[in-house]
């Protein structure tokens, strides 16, 4: 049985009644649950090309969260969490040393744990989440990713207070290409957002504009990760690379690629993901202004004031292949 599914650039959200004067007036509090509440309802990505002590500092000033990539040392996890003043969350696996490196990432003070597996919906990591909540019940748990409300439904049956939705829509994941799995972003979400499970839902992958953070958030998710939109940042690892012709850019790669699996562990098992060079950005603070700004205008277009609102207000709409051309900039064709 064949079932359709929608990317975010298959819909748009009709615009209604507003008696919203300035986007002062929108508030995008969400509350994630365990005294994980942001401003701005924006997580940075556990990437080791996307995630540092410096993007945790500057995503929290702007009222987001950010998460600790799980590929390096257990010490050197610690000790990037006590650099975010502990206002971060750190990422595990569910094998290996991942129960020791929970209780020395708790003993530091991080503000929550991520159970970070590509493949979400696993009997591991359900009964790890149920071994970490027993652990560490009032911390801040963060699990996924999954793609369906079945999956949605297994991780917060296990004490999950947030949950990563989304499989093979990131600019540099190849899981969809590689493996044939995987659902658009936008249509787990909807799914998802239907659970009967009060954990928060994080829209994680395929997001590309300050819209597409719009059209996740009315379609269920209450915050979302990022990776690409952050990438290229001064805040990024790595250097910056400076071409022959003056451009400069910084690298940008997938955890799953073999390029990042190469640098962790010495070899690759699989090859779900790509490693690229992305055009710098500068400050990640004027890209954070940007997307605040856009989303708030995107609010206020649902005549809106709040997340919860907008949800309630949203009105999608399906466009044609036309009608996905003339929503974008296309003076020059």
């Amino acid at each position: 049985m064949f079932t359709k599914a929608l990317a975010f650039e298959d819909v748009l959200l009709k615009p209604a009644y507003s008696d919203i004067v300035t986007r002062a007036d929108i508030d995008l509090n969400v509350d994630m649950g365990r005294d994980v509440s942001l401003r701005l309802p924006v997580i940075a990505s556990p990437m080791d090309s996307i995630m540092s002590p410096e993007m945790g500092e500057k995503i929290y000033e702007a009222g987001g969260i950010g998460v600790l990539h799980r590929y390096q040392s257990i010490e050197k996890q610690c000790k990037e969490a006590q650099a975010t003043s502990g206002n971060v969350i750190a990422a595990v696996g569910v094998t290996g040393d991942y129960f020791e490196r929970v209780s020395e990432l708790v003993r530091h003070g991080v503000a929550g744990i991520c159970i970070d597996v590509a493949h979400g919906h696993h009997d591991q990591v359900g009964r790890a989440l149920e071994k970490l909540r027993d652990f560490c019940p009032g911390l801040h748990i963060m699990a996924g990713n999954v793609a369906t409300l079945e999956g949605f439904d297994y991780l917060a049956a296990r004490g999950a207070d947030s949950i990563r939705v989304g499989i093979g829509g990131g600019s540099i994941c190849s899981t969809r290409i590689q493996t044939g799995h995987g659902v658009p972003t936008f249509q787990s979400v909807l799914e998802c957002s239907r659970s009967e499970y009060g954990a928060a839902l994080i829209a994680d992958g395929g997001i590309k504009t300050s819209g597409d953070i719009v059209k996740a958030l009315a379609a269920g998710a209450d915050a979302v990760m990022l990776g690409s939109l952050l990438s290229g940042t001064t805040e990024t690892p790595g250097a910056v690379i400076k071409s022959a012709s003056g451009e400069v850019r910084k690298i940008y790669r997938g955890m799953a690629s073999p390029e990042a699996q190469l640098n962790w562990r010495g070899r690759y098992s699989s090859n779900e993901g790509v490693s690229r060079t992305v055009i710098f950005k500068g400050p990640v603070t004027n890209v954070l202004y940007e997307l605040d700004k856009g989303v708030r205008s995107g609010l206020s277009y649902s005549g809106a004031r709040n997340v919860r609102e907008l949800q309630a207000k949203a009105r999608f709409i399906i466009q044609t292949p036309a009608g996905a051309k003339e929503s974008s900039t296309h003076i020059d064709e």
